[in-house]
């Protein structure tokens, strides 16, 4: 167990990472992950704050979907924090800040922190629908970034099918009453449970980022290579002026992906260099257990282009390396 965004959580559980990170690429994991923040905005006013606040447009989905979404700095276009939005109905809406930014969330959109009422349970691999399935029909057919309240056990719960390891699944917000019985009724059924390892090895295979990493302060949604979540056609969201000052002069860095030779890892803050400079940094680094080499994420010179050789240095080793397109592990 490890400090985590003011929680505590497992790393792993008996079972260990590598095996946590294989039976969700081949069949079902379930993670705790109820350190998300859930803030619920809601009311006539609801859809305007959030188009106004937030960098996606909601008008490209509708009730009962869910939507990825930034919310940016005013100054300088930093993500604040990266976010789903689950768009329960007409005039309600969950929306699920990273772990440790719910009150920057609040104090930018308003609306009620009901983090404290509910556990989320992340149900994920090709086979999570069948296991779903075992305790709720109606829960394993919701359809894929779908949104919708149904009872689970005969609990009242909301399940989007949303996820963070690059594979299908659902993520069920359940009552903290019940969120036990219902963990033990899906590993029960078959869902391995999987700790922080193995999810942090699962996002970097599916190439997504991670706030504080490949998002925070001085990183803008364009170098982070995701202006697909930028809704242009909205007359105005937090840090439109800025963003938009940065699309016209161009970015100094885009995060793109490493694949490296051999089986040791780069690493966070390590050096990327070609023909003896510096072209970039790592922000994240690991083992690919599908992939059997190390892999990374890195912020480079936006002239830099996939295919092209590069050199990671971990601690004085130089590690050869290759620019790929992401994700490293398409989703099957």
């Amino acid at each position: 167990m490890v400090p985590f965004g003011g929680w505590e959580m497992p790393i792993a559980y008996p079972t260990g990472t590598v095996a946590e990170h294989q039976a969700c690429r081949e069949a079902c994991v379930i993670f705790d992950v109820s350190h998300l923040g859930t803030v619920r905005i809601e009311g006539p006013d609801a859809f305007d704050r959030l188009q106004r606040t937030l960098t996606n447009d909601l008008r490209k989905v509708g009730a009962g979907r869910a939507q990825y979404t930034h919310l940016l700095d005013a100054t300088d276009a930093s993500v604040l924090d990266d976010i789903i939005v689950w768009w329960i109905d007409d005039q309600v809406f969950d929306v699920m800040p990273n772990a440790s930014n719910t009150d920057r969330v609040i104090a930018a959109l308003g609306g009620v922190d009901t983090t404290a009422q509910r556990a989320v349970l992340a149900v994920q691999g090709p086979t999570s629908r069948r296991v779903v399935s075992s305790v709720s029909r109606e829960a394993a057919e919701v359809g894929r970034f779908k949104v919708a309240r149904t009872k689970i056990l005969g609990v009242d719960c909301v399940v989007a099918g949303t996820g963070y390891t690059g594979e299908d699944g659902l993520e069920i917000a359940v009552p903290v009453a019940g969120a036990q019985v219902l963990w033990d009724a899906l590993v029960e059924a078959g869902a391995l449970a999987a700790g922080l390892g193995a999810r942090d090895t699962l996002r970097l295979e599916a190439g997504l980022p991670l706030h504080g990493h490949e998002l925070g302060a001085g990183i803008t949604s364009l170098q982070a290579n995701l202006e697909w979540v930028v809704g242009w056609s909205k007359e105005t969201f937090l840090g439109r002026e800025a963003l938009l000052a940065e699309k016209e002069r161009g970015v100094a860095r885009l995060l793109m992906g490493i694949a490296t030779e051999g089986r040791r890892p780069p690493r966070e803050g390590s050096n990327v260099g070609q023909g003896g400079r510096s072209v970039g940094v790592v922000t994240s680094g690991n083992f690919s257990p599908v992939l059997g080499h190390g892999i990374a994420l890195a912020f480079l010179e936006p002239n830099i282009s996939v295919g092209e050789s590069v050199d990671v240095d971990v601690r004085g080793s130089l590690l050869a390396g290759r620019v790929v397109d992401l994700p490293f592990v398409k989703r099957r």
